[in-house]
């Protein structure tokens, strides 16, 4: 076997410099994350709620917004708007079937930067077995801390619109006075923080 000379590993250098990094892992802490909706009830006011439970990892090298892959399951048994009977009919084959469909998912296929510190985020979003193409607006990463027990943390906050009628939820209600009970767009607002599983290498 030939010896590495020192002129081969020169030649070898930029090669090395431009394998690129990989990613580092992050695990989303359920705890301190949370997704969070708005939908107009009556015509007239916003009617607020939120997912208490979201899992899943993130990728990111730390650098190069390609290299982020997102994938994510929002555990849909959880909502709650504050009202136990809303909340019911929530979670009935009206609204999102839970029975049948107990998680919303998200996963990335594209990033793109926009302004300083934020990014768009490509990705299939599924709600009740119904896959469609959303884009998030993102904010963040945060710059990575320690907390007091030694893991290293980050955070993110994104936005989105839908329409819930592409995702088969159509139930309705017509008032008297005209208009319905339950608007079609949904804006949502997702909060995550991370912890690091995997240093980049």
């Amino acid at each position: 076997m030939k010896k590495l000379t020192s002129k081969g590993l020169l030649a070898l250098l930029p090669m090395v410099i431009a394998m690129p990094l990989a990613a580092a892992t992050w695990e989303i802490d359920s705890v301190h994350s949370s997704a969070q909706f708005s939908v107009r009830h009556m015509m007239v006011s916003n009617i607020r709620g939120e997912f208490g439970k979201v899992t899943g990892t993130v990728e990111f090298d730390g650098k190069d917004l390609e290299t982020i892959r997102v994938e994510a399951t929002i555990d849909a048994t959880t909502i709650d708007t504050r009202e136990a009977d809303r909340d019911k009919h929530l979670r009935s084959a009206d609204f999102f079937d839970v029975e049948h469909h107990p998680t919303l998912s998200f996963k990335s296929k594209k990033a793109e930067p926009l302004s300083d510190g934020h990014f768009s985020l490509m990705g299939d979003l599924t709600i009740r077995g119904v896959t469609r193409e959303v884009v998030l607006e993102v904010e963040g990463p945060t710059p990575s801390i320690k907390d007091p027990w030694g893991n290293v943390r980050r955070g993110v906050s994104a936005t989105t619109r839908i329409n819930r009628q592409d995702f088969g939820l159509k139930w309705n209600g017509v008032l008297e006075a005209g208009g319905v009970l339950v608007g079609d767009e949904v804006s949502i607002n997702i909060d995550i923080e991370m912890i690091l599983v995997t240093p980049e290498s």
